[in-house]
């Protein structure tokens, strides 16, 4: 049983760009990004991508009523287009609040959520959800404080489009969840550097190692070696990678997992299915 003080990070989804699944990637899993964060007794999600579908299917296996935040870190397919299968959207009892910052002033997150919920992309729109859905956008930098006792800070990231990275803090504990970003320049970012300072956890974008970057410049997306450059100039406790790109099997995730392992002692590499406790 979780601890009313404790933070839970479950992945349900760790893989960019497209889900991948099969007999190549079942063990660190298929499905494209989403975070389930438990902060004592509120459930918090980071990114609907298509592990938000198995997500949602559990919450009714564990709760009679659902309330939860959704917070995106920008809308490319990957990242939403688990949101139409999110079955506690069609209960009438639950409450479901989405939230994204790269969007203002030239659009809105319900704006968004509208167009992927309409023909001819999808067959049903947002008046088939049953719960009481809310959509709620804010701008890069601002910090989100919710009872009991969570505060969520924002930064802007690196990537086309633009997207939002957050800084979970609860009961002197902290969760950083930076996807999509590309992190260009020798040194870390001052700004990156600041929201991830002594995380207990940092979930950091590592599509790609180096050598594969060089050909994909200007893609929005980063490299293990990076995120233990950022994990180390912030004195966070443990690196996480995430966002493992769909061409990189189990096999060649083995590979990362060593070399970054050996690079910063204790780095995890994200795992769909994986329970992190903090």
């Amino acid at each position: 049983m979780q601890s009313p003080s404790s933070i839970a990070v479950r992945f349900w989804g760790v893989r960019g760009s497209i889900a991948c699944p099969g007999p190549e990637t079942v063990r660190y899993g298929g499905n494209t990004p989403c975070l389930e964060v438990r902060c004592g007794s509120r459930t918090l999600i980071f990114d609907g991508g298509t592990g938000l579908r198995p997500l949602g299917n559990d919450l009714l296996k564990r709760f009679d009523q659902i309330e939860a935040d959704i917070f995106l870190s920008h809308c490319h397919l990957d990242h939403v287009i688990g949101i139409p299968f999110f079955a506690p959207f069609f209960g009438e009892r639950n409450e479901i609040r989405i939230w994204a910052g790269h969007l203002r002033p030239t659009t809105h997150i319900e704006a968004v959520i509208r167009t992927i919920l309409s023909p001819p992309i999808f067959p049903l729109n947002i008046e088939a959800f049953k719960s009481k859905v809310s959509f709620h956008d804010f701008h890069h930098g601002e910090t989100l404080k919710f009872d009991p006792g969570i505060e969520i800070k924002t930064v802007a990231l690196d990537h086309p489009d633009g997207a939002t990275g957050y800084r979970v803090e609860y009961a002197g504990r902290a969760v950083v969840y930076l996807s999509d970003l590309e992190a260009t320049g020798p040194e870390p970012d001052p700004q990156l550097v600041s929201i991830s300072a002594r995380a207990d956890l940092l979930i950091y974008d590592a599509t790609y190692t180096e050598r594969e970057l060089a050909s994909r410049a200007g893609w929005g997306h980063s490299t293990w070696e990076r995120g233990v450059r950022l994990a180390d100039a912030a004195r966070a406790k443990t690196l996480c990678l995430f966002h493992h790109d769909p061409d990189h099997n189990d096999q060649f995730m083995d590979t990362i997992a060593k070399e970054a392992a050996a690079a910063r002692p204790g780095t995890l590499v994200a795992r769909e299915g994986e329970t992190v406790r903090i």
